[in-house]
């Protein structure tokens, strides 16, 4: 592997224009290495060679037992260099290593879950008013699939993308973040080791407005997978339109996470620093607003910050460490920037709400985790993704209001509520409008349940039956078993 390059039909290849980009390591902002920085020329050699390989080369033809055969022996080699991916993750996007060795190893699981599912049976018959007409759907790949992956998540994002696509039966271009390049590159190699014809997975580098919008716009690509910001989405969705190809966005959230008085006490406060503080916030489904009923809103706050101050932050590869820096100096800024304007609007910095200094956090991109009290609905660090370690605390009395609360958001991608009352939390949930819940517990992700939000959370589903369904099209056939003419027309 050369972890300056791209692959485009089966060659580790440089940028046709020559230029790279420099990746920095956002512990200490040191340059990790260089990469190709692709061109517009790049992405179309791309496309050709997955439309090639796809429709000529018979990747759509092969059987499903053929290709679940190299999704399994790819996550092997994923789970065999468990170490060098999980250290190349940890170093591109500062987050703590027993983060990313769990990236990795629900990976494999999500590939040899894919195996598993593309080889069970699918379609379905039917029984119609004409006994002489036999009825069927089959489901059959899309095509050439761009997969567009973000830079919090680069493992897993990518794989919850390349293994229902390639189980399908489709040919992909993937296109990592031009911030977190170097995990991809690092699958993309284990990937081809096992034997994927040429042309079938193809890998490009680069900015999203060069690389990312010539994937979207062609007339060549039946289907992009998006993750990202909702600017970013719109514009995707914009270029899709192009040729009406298939999307699947998954474009973020501000999620609420309710506490109740009747809750574990704990578990709740235990959750509520989970849900907000793992990946040093750079959570698409992070729990960011903590909704407290009023009768514990003070006990709970005094737990949680208590709870907070005891987070072991520094470089993700030390030991013990369990939040790293946040992934840049520009998305450092914006941080520092939202937590300013709380102040401004008002509200109170309980905790946290500076860059740490210090030796060990003077070079790298760090910010205190931060917890804002004497908030409201109206204020913009309530309403608008931060994407950092900065927790918004609302106080609520009573069911409605909890629902009311936590529906005031243009986002619907996920929710939390923690009560002892089931009975009371389903009545809850159901009540939410997100994509993805949860009752006593905030955050688990699983291979076999769908992803995705309500509103400008996003479209469409990722993981489970939903996720692999997205990557084909359905296809009604139709038999006439009494051959002889219509006459119609005598």
């Amino acid at each position: 592997m050369d972890l300056g390059k791209m692959f485009i039909d089966g060659e580790w290849v440089e940028s046709s224009s020559g230029e790279t980009r420099k990746i920095l390591n956002p512990y200490d902002a040191s340059v990790i290495c260089e990469v190709a920085e692709g061109t517009s020329q790049d992405a179309e050699k791309a496309i050709a060679a997955a439309r090639r390989a796809f429709y000529e080369d018979g990747w759509g033809d092969t059987p499903a037992y053929e290709r679940a055969e190299l999704l399994k022996k790819f996550a092997d080699e994923m789970e065999a260099n468990v170490a060098e991916l999980a250290r190349l993750e940890t170093l591109n996007t500062g987050k703590a290593l027993i983060e990313s060795e769990y990236d990795v190893y629900d990976s494999a699981n999500i590939l040899r879950y894919y195996a598993g599912l593309v080889t069970k049976p699918t379609g379905q018959t039917y029984d119609l008013n004409d006994p002489n007409v036999h009825a069927m759907t089959v489901r059959e790949p899309i095509g050439v699939c761009a997969l567009i992956v973000a830079w919090n998540f680069p493992i897993s994002l990518a794989i919850w993308k390349v293994a229902p696509a390639l189980a399908a039966g489709n040919t992909i271009i993937l296109k990592p973040s031009k911030t977190t390049p170097l995990s991809a590159i690092k699958m993309v190699e284990m990937r081809e080791k096992v034997g994927f014809p040429k042309g079938v997975g193809n890998l490009v580098l680069g900015a999203g407005a060069g690389i990312g919008n010539v994937l979207a716009e062609s007339m060549d690509v039946d289907k992009v997978a998006f993750t990202g910001s909702i600017k970013a989405g719109r514009e995707v969705m914009r270029a899709a339109a192009s040729n009406v190809k298939g999307i699947c966005l998954e474009l973020g959230g501000k999620s609420p996470n309710i506490i109740f008085a009747d809750a574990d006490f704990d578990t709740a406060v235990d959750y509520g620093l989970y849900g907000m503080f793992y990946n040093q916030g750079e959570v698409c489904s992070a729990g960011s607003r903590i909704l407290v009923e009023d009768t514990i809103y003070d006990k709970y706050l005094e737990k949680l910050i208590e709870g907070a101050k005891k987070i072991r932050i520094g470089n993700g590869l030390d030991e013990g460490v369990r939040m790293g820096p946040v992934i840049s100096e520009h998305q450092m800024k914006k941080v520092l920037e939202y937590i300013e304007i709380g102040k401004k609007e008002g509200a109170t910095v309980a905790l946290g709400g500076y860059r740490m200094t210090g030796q060990e956090y003077e070079k790298g991109y760090f910010i205190a985790p931060t917890i804002f009290t004497d908030t409201t609905p109206d204020m913009r660090i309530v309403q608008e993704e931060i994407f950092g370690p900065v927790v918004v605390i609302q106080k609520f009395h009573g069911e409605e209001e909890a629902i009311r609360l936590a529906n005031d958001t243009t986002y619907g991608l996920a929710a939390g509520v923690f009560s002892n009352d089931l009975s009371k939390a389903l009545r809850v949930v159901k009540k939410l409008r997100a994509g993805i819940t949860w009752i006593n517990t905030y955050g688990p992700v699983y291979p076999e349940a769908p992803w995705g939000g309500y509103k400008q959370s996003g479209i469409g589903r990722e993981l489970g039956i939903y996720g692999l369904d997205d990557y084909t099209e359905v296809k009604q056939i139709n038999i006439n078993t009494n051959v002889c003419p219509s006459e119609w027309f005598d």
